[in-house]
């Protein structure tokens, strides 16, 4: 029953080759839910990020970091579900932020 009541973590994830340049970054209701899937994408070689899902493939798993930049705590108000704002807001600022310290953003392709 506990587990079944439990929240999952919110926030937002990295992954960076070790030797910087660029990054992918995405907010989510369940944190460690969507970072393990997108482990699974990106070893089975479907990542929706082609050139990410190119680059791991050509360097192995070994040249690359995945890591929590924060994570989003839950409002007081029991009744609120939805946090697609705050969770977006939260992406905006760590996009600006990577970007001001010169790291560039994998973009998805919309082909």
């Amino acid at each position: 029953e506990a587990y079944k009541q439990r929240k999952p973590d919110m926030g937002i994830f990295i992954i960076r080759p070790k030797d910087g340049g660029k990054c992918y970054i995405q907010s989510t209701p369940d944190l460690w839910g969507v970072m393990n899937g997108a482990l699974a994408r990106l070893e089975g070689g479907m990542h929706p990020v082609k050139e990410l899902q190119k680059e791991w493939s050509e360097m192995g798993p070994g040249h690359f970091t995945i890591e929590v930049l924060e994570t989003l705590a839950y409002d007081d108000d029991e009744s609120k579900t939805d946090y697609t704002e705050e969770l977006t807001l939260l992406q905006m600022i760590w996009e600006e932020r990577l970007m001001g310290e010169g790291m560039a953003l994998y973009q998805k392709r919309l082909t």
